[in-house]
This record gives structure tokens, C-alpha cells and sequence, in this order.
């Protein structure tokens, strides 16, 4: 039996998105394997029948990330064919058919992974949200944020940025962020102090761990180098400045980080392209927190959520949106490319 159906379809669709995204080699991978996965290998029957949506679960993603793994720990005959190496389509195949001979117990358990990236890119599209908070409250700045992955966007003020012909950050920064400005040019003026850096997840991976900075890296697609990296340059920052990462669920904890609040500096509830996973209860929980303990907010101890998400999933772009407490109104910045491309600014 071959892969036909919901799970043929969501390969092919994820195809067009890693064309659209930049990835024209994942784009390949996802094609080759809808054609050739069938019931003969473990792999393969877990695939066919997979109880859940397979678009909802990432499936060809989490299949890819397992993929890149044995090629990034060079195992054959993958190491061969993934970029930097060429290879065409006959040698591709050839290669992903052994290795789901060779490593089908393996793939097999991949699937049971969910994809995990962190995007270091969509730093650069929450920066000039930050600087706006810093600006109008004139206070540091305590950062708490939700899906953290890895929590490497913590780090955000230790990287270097440029926006056309405006840079902004230590330009021998070990991760550089060179966006599209597509409008206007955000505003960078001023500075960021940060006094706390907390995010949480609920799968945090472990950058001190080696086989977790694998994970981290299988997920990036292969034919992007310049995502690499920037991954790589972030975990180096990572080593040497302090931060904490918790298993929790977000609800629960910005509860928490709410009721921690101090005077004399602003906290920010920060997120990117990860409020659709969460359920709804956990998002109206957050939501109703955040209006309750806005309500409640003074000019020496500021709220702010500041978000990178689409307002509706149909936007081929996300929103950079910032809501600032006391007076709760919520602004929409600009407009985003969702791994951190290009940014559009609105205000």
C-alpha cells in the first residue's frame, strides 16, 4: 500500500511551502517521499496510518527533522546526497529508499517528535517592539516568554541588526539579522536594558545538552545555511549569558511572572508564531490574566504583550502587535514574514 489520501495530500501541500520558503531541497524530500513510502517498512505503515491530521501534526516536517539527524551525524547514504553535497533526484531517492531500510527503527521513533525550531530570524521582527516599549516607559525590561523552544530569542539585545541603512546592536555580534524592509524602516532609537530573561514550553530543550542542540539544528532545513548559522551563533551567545527555561504551561506561568512583578521596570509577555498550538482555554486563561492585571498596572511597574502572530491564519504574513499597560491599547506594528524575512512597518 502506498501513501494516498490525507497524508499524500499534506506532503505535497508541505512541498509548496518549503518552495515558497525558501527550501527548494526540503521541498524535493517531502515530494520524493510521498512517492515512495509504503507499508514496507515501519516508517512507512506508521505514516499510512496516522490516526491524527497530519497537517496539524507536522508529519512530513517531524519525518524530515529525523531525516536530517542521521545526515547530520553522518550516517549513509544520506550524508552523501543532503546539501552541501549535490545530488539529483535519481540519487536522492536512491538514498532516502536505503535509509528507510537501514534506519527505519529510527525514522520510525522521529515520528514521534513534533517539529521544534527556534527561529532566531524573528528577532529581528520583534526588536523595534522592544524599543517602542523601552522608549515609552523609559524603564528596563523583564522578559517572560511563551513557546520558547530553546528560549535563544532572550537573547535578542546580544545580537546585530540592520534595517536597510540602519543598524543597531554590537555589529561583531556573533548572530547578525539583516532583514527586507518592505515601507517604511522601523524606528531604532534607544537602547534596551534588560533586567530578567524567562521563557517557558511545554518541551524545553536543553542547550547545554548535545544531543538537544542536534534536535535543534535537524529541524532547520538543510539547503538554508544561513539559518544554521545564526542557530549556531545564538547557542554560542547562549553559553555565556544567563537565562532560564521551564516546563510549564504558559497559562500557569504568566500567571506567575504577573504576580512576580517589580517595581521600577517594565514586563514584557513576549510570543511568535505560536499562539495557534495552544488550546483555546489557554489562550482566553492568558488573555483574561493580562486584561485583569492591566487593569491593575501603574506608570512605575508597565505591562506589555508584545506578539508576532497572525491575526488570521488565512495572512500570508504575521502582525507584530504591542498592547501597553496602563491604558491597554493595543497598536499594530507591522507586518512580518513569518521566519523573519522581511518587515513591513505599519506605525
Amino acid at each position: 500500500m502506498a501513501l494516498t489520501g490525507a497524508a499524500a495530500e499534506h506532503f505535497e501541500r508541505q512541498a509548496d511551502a518549503c518552495d515558497r520558503l525558501g527550501s527548494p531541497f526540503t521541498a524535493r524530500l517531502c515530494r520524493l517521499l510521498a512517492a515512495i513510502l509504503d507499508d514496507t517498512s515501519e516508517t512507512g505503515r506508521r505514516i499510512i496510518g496516522w490516526p491524527d491530521d497530519p497537517r496539524g501534526d507536522a508529519l512530513a516536517l517531524r519525518l524530515c527533522g529525523g531525516l536530517h539527524r542521521l545526515a547530520l551525524s553522518g550516517a549513509e547514504p544520506l550524508a552523501a546526497v543532503y546539501p552541501p553535497e549535490p545530488a539529483g533526484d535519481d540519487d536522492l531517492e536512491r538514498a532516502l529508499r536505503a535509509a528507510l531500510l537501514r534506519h527505519d527503527g529510527v525514522l520510525r521513533a522521529a515520528l514521534d517528535r513534533p517539529p521544534q525550531t527556534n527561529e532566531i530570524a524573528r528577532s529581528a521582527m520583534l526588536l523595534p517592539g522592544f524599543l517602542a516599549v523601552a522608549r515609552e516607559t523609559g524603564l528596563a525590561l523583564q522578559l517572560a516568554e511563551i513557546g520558547s523552544s530553546a528560549g535563544l530569542n532572550l537573547l535578542l539585545d546580544r545580537f546585530s541588526y540592520r534595517y536597510g541603512d540602519a543598524a543597531w546592536g554590537e555589529p561583531n555580534a556573533p548572530v547578525r539579522l539583516v532583514p527586507e524592509v518592505r515601507g517604511n524602516r522601523p524606528p531604532l532609537a534607544g537602547e534596551l536594558a534588560v533586567t530578567g530573561r524567562e521563557g517557558c514550553d511545554i518541551a524545553p530543550i536543553d542547550v547545554a545538552s548535545p544531543d538537544d542542540r542536534q534536535v535543534l539544528r535537524s529541524y532547520v532545513w538543510p539547503d538554508q545555511p544561513a539559518r544554521l548559522e545564526r542557530l549556531d551563533g545564538a547557542l554560542a551567545l547562549a553559553a555565556e549569558t544567563h537565562f532560564s527555561l521551564v516546563r510549564a504551561d504558559a497559562a500557569a506561568f504568566v500567571g506567575r511572572k504577573l504576580d512576580a512583578r517589580s517595581h521600577g521596570a517594565c514586563l514584557v509577555l513576549f510570543h511568535s508564531i505560536m499562539w495557534q498550538y495552544m488550546p483555546q482555554g489557554t489562550r482566553d486563561a492568558i488573555v483574561a490574566a493580562l486584561a485583569e492585571a492591566g487593569a491593575r498596572t501603574h506608570k512605575g511597574a508597565p505591562l506589555a504583550w508584545l506578539r508576532m502572530e497572525p491575526r488570521d491564519m488565512a495572512d500570508p504574513f504575521a502582525t507584530l502587535s504591542l498592547t501597553l499597560w496602563p491604558g491597554g491599547e493595543t497598536r499594530h506594528l507591522a507586518h512580518c514574514d513569518y521566519h523573519g524575512r522581511w518587515i513591513d512597518w505599519l506605525a
